[in-house]
């Protein structure tokens, strides 16, 4: 059974726009799965150390019929193959960083994979982007997408004109 999923890509190191245009042709290579949909590209302040270039955030909708883990694997072969090392660092620099944000209804808690994706009810550069493909969303607890977005400034957000086929 198909199931929309929203993936949370974001980059801040070696061409970040490029990075997440790669990523988002891998996501639309993977077995099972259609990429459904992609947002504009978003520059955001890092979270975590200030010392690091800022980011360059997507959000990109999936139909997957890949279970939960099955994406997790794949999205973390995408992040290898672009370079990603991942570090002791939580919030240090990267080349690419996938996050499933939503996987259909469901809410997950396992050691490997948190869904909804913690954090992204405060997150500005998550929300605003999701809003531009699915602005009626519900999380799976009920909440609106809408309210988390009037409770979350655009503050340190920017919209790049050249949106992903720039």
């Amino acid at each position: 059974m198909m199931e929309r999923v929203y993936i949370g890509l974001g980059s801040n190191l070696e061409t970040p726009l490029e990075q997440l245009r790669s990523a988002l042709a891998a996501l639309a290579e993977l077995p099972q799965t259609t990429l459904s949909g992609q947002s504009s590209f978003y520059i955001s302040d890092p979270l975590g150390p200030a010392d690091q270039p800022r980011y360059v955030n997507a959000v990109a909708a999936l139909d997957t019929e890949l279970s939960p883990l099955q994406l997790l694997d794949a999205l973390q072969g995408i992040e290898q193959n672009q370079g990603r090392v991942r570090k002791a660092e939580r919030w240090g620099p990267r080349t690419l960083d996938l996050d499933i944000l939503l996987f259909g209804q469901r809410q997950l808690n396992e050691a490997r994979l948190v869904v909804p994706h913690y954090h992204m009810h405060a997150r500005a550069f998550v929300l605003y982007p999701l809003a531009e493909l699915a602005p009626q969303l519900h999380l799976p607890d009920g909440r609106a997408l809408a309210e988390l977005l009037a409770a979350c400034p655009f503050e340190g957000l920017e919209r790049l004109n050249s949106g992903p086929q720039s």
